[in-house]
């Protein structure tokens, strides 16, 4: 009895020299944030005493730093809140929040609050952090350093030494005694790829860690200590076979002519766009054809997407566009009267992007001016009013994706893709697609303008105004003109009658 009486309740110590004390708390409940006053059963009543008071974890971080999840602590009743006012007043008391809405009537104890001071470090993305500035007045008054980190690294020789540092340490780590340079080399391009970026590194390490634990695996399993370049390959084979199974079906749907894709030849108003399919945290590249009609009449450029709501406003944004453009290239004299219809054929889900308004375009021009356009090559790029070519995401996976199609219908030499030349620092491509391009079985065409996509893709000179502002006879600017002249004279002439 003397015990529970006069024995002191430690709630937190440091040794001496310790330095300030850093605590990360996974679960920052209210009790686990300001501590909590425990009960036992005696004799059928419920009891407690000065030794039952258990500490937080801003009683263990106090004269020293606190690290929380921003997005755990706001999903917590009343922890928010208390937190705000404990870094206000710089007292921490120990209170039961329940006592307040009346959900507990029983008598407990009341410590006296301690002066607090103590540094909160809230971890959570860029986006939590300005919904919280934006509604919470409060938040910048108290979290006034935002230390924003880059998803990406610049690939310098202090960053790729550090890389190479931190793999090695992990390969020991793992219980293996060596990596291969060519191994290494592997990993770099790997970062490269998750980067999207040939002079950049991914800050995504934790997936080269686990690529690393993947590769040990395969290994152990050949019996051997020293990690080379064919066990990450193989790992990585592991993994897109493991996720590979929606794009395989989409492939196969391709190959057995459910979805129509055309690799050779030529056709009128028809084009093979990229796009790239996320599920999870696999991403894939697939070919989906284009098509465009255009007639007399006056109902302008419409986009079936939008019309039967599956296009998001970014893919509507760059359908209004192709307006703009044929307007400000074509129809400097006379009203620009057309209707036409666009629409990303056998798609039954939402599209969103702006990266198909260059295919849209071209197809809506093949559809005007009756020229065919290439079957054996695909394009993607966004595009503004004044027809510059802009870049666009996923451009390894979009190229990957066709380049599939065409190997398993046998690659002709004539099949490639047309993209943004602002993307060419963007390209880490598979070592297959690297093979075919260097052998000249596959081609990537990198454009900056519209006319120059047209060029490639329907075999024929754009044309330049001359002097007396004319495109020259039998170009596609000439044809393109030519055809909306007819369907403005057809449709105002028939207004006047």
């Amino acid at each position: 009895m003397l015990e529970e009486q006069y024995l002191p309740n430690i709630l937190v110590s440091h040794s001496i020299n310790s330095g300030a004390p850093v605590i990360y708390e996974p679960n920052p409940s209210h009790q686990n944030l300001f501590g909590r006053v425990e009960y036992t059963n005696v004799q059928g009543s419920v009891y407690t005493n000065y030794r039952m008071i258990r500490p937080g974890a801003l009683h263990k971080a106090n004269g020293g730093y606190l690290l929380l999840d921003v997005d755990k602590l706001i999903e917590q009743p009343f922890a928010w809140e208390t937190l705000k006012l404990v870094l206000k007043s710089g007292m921490l008391k120990m209170e039961i929040p329940q006592h307040d809405i009346g959900m507990v009537n029983s008598i407990t104890l009341n410590p006296q609050q301690i002066p607090i001071n103590v540094k909160v470090i809230l971890l959570g993305s860029r986006d939590l952090y300005y919904t919280l500035q934006e509604y919470d007045d409060e938040f910048y008054e108290l979290f006034r350093v935002l230390v924003d980190f880059d998803h990406e690294i610049p690939l310098d020789k202090q960053t790729l030494f550090d890389f190479v540092g931190r793999v090695r340490s992990q390969v020991t780590t793992l219980g293996l005694t060596e990596i291969s340079a060519k191994a290494m080399y592997r990993l770099v391009e790997f970062s490269l790829r998750l980067a999207e970026h040939q002079q950049r590194l991914s800050a995504r390490f934790s997936e080269v860690i686990e690529l690393l634990h993947e590769a040990a695996y395969f290994c152990r399993k050949a019996s051997t200590t020293l990690l080379d370049v064919v066990h990450i390959e193989t790992a990585l084979a592991a993994k897109t076979h493991r996720t590979g199974r929606v794009s395989e079906a989409v492939l196969d749907d391709i190959k057995q002519g459910q979805i129509l894709i055309a690799t050779d030849g030529v056709d009128v108003g028809k084009v093979n766009g990229l796009t790239v399919l996320e599920v999870g945290d696999c991403m894939f590249g697939t070919p989906a054809r284009i098509t465009s009609t255009v007639y007399a009449g006056a109902s302008g450029v419409v986009d079936i997407e939008r019309e039967v709501e599956l296009g998001q406003p970014i893919h509507s944004k760059g359908v209004l566009l192709l307006t703009g453009y044929l307007g400000h290239k074509y129809a400097q004299l006379f009203p620009l009267t057309l209707s036409a219809n666009i629409a990303i054929e056998q798609s039954y889900g939402h599209i969103d992007g702006d990266s198909a308004s260059l295919a849209e375009l071209i197809a809506l021009i093949s559809a005007l001016t009756k020229i065919p356009c290439r079957q054996d090559l695909a394009i993607t790029g966004s595009i503004n009013q004044y027809g510059q070519v802009q870049s666009v995401g996923g451009v390894n996976e979009k190229i990957e994706g066709f380049f599939r199609l065409c190997q398993h219908r046998e690659l002709t030499g004539n099949q490639g893709v047309i993209i943004p030349k602002s993307n060419q620092v963007n390209l880490m491509l598979d070592k297959e697609v690297l093979a075919a391009v260097k052998n000249g079985k596959f081609h990537i065409y990198v454009v900056e303008t519209v006319e120059q996509a047209l060029e490639i893709l329907m075999n024929k000179d754009v044309g330049k105004l001359n002097s007396k502002g004319r495109y020259p006879k039998g170009s596609i600017n000439y044809m393109a003109v030519s055809s909306l002249l007819n369907i403005a004279n057809i449709v105002g002439g028939g207004d006047d009658e």
